[in-house]
């Protein structure tokens, strides 16, 4: 059953600016699936969905594509969500890995970076200006998530 039920959530985001686990709740039981949102955490879990802004600037689910043989491929596994306010790029990633992501972004030793500093799940890293964290906020979009 959960092979039928990743192949509908696929095709769901492909169809639709799914933006949230609830909206693709309620998507799955307009298909006939009755599931739970600790089922749907998993399922995204599984299926390497993570949220990536669109054309239209939602933050929608997206398929991750795996970076083989890359040191990016930690950062494709730990990061969930990358973000700017200002001159201030945010990089969201899962419990206790934010650190290592941070070790190799630093490694990256890239333009127009001041400095990061990570916690257990968040990443801050400032930039001189807010279009060099708009730039850094694509170019880590497209080497993690294609």
């Amino acid at each position: 059953m959960p092979n039928f039920r990743h192949e509908t959530i696929l095709q769901l985001i492909q169809s639709h600016n799914v933006t949230t686990q609830e909206m693709l709740r309620e998507l799955l039981e307009q298909e006939g699936y009755s599931v739970t949102q600790a089922t749907i955490s998993r399922d995204i879990r599984q299926l390497n969905l993570r949220k990536k802004r669109n054309s239209s600037g939602l933050s929608v689910y997206v398929r991750s594509h795996n970076l083989q043989n890359s040191p990016n491929n930690l950062l494709n596994d730990v990061v969930l969500r990358v973000d700017h306010a200002m001159n201030t790029v945010v990089v969201s990633c899962h419990p206790g890995s934010a650190q290592a992501a941070c070790a190799i972004l630093d490694s990256m030793q890239m333009a127009d970076v001041v400095g990061t500093i990570a916690g257990d799940d968040t990443i801050f890293i400032l930039t001189r200006s807010e279009t060099s964290a708009k730039q850094l906020v694509h170019i880590l979009e497209s080497q993690i998530w294609g």
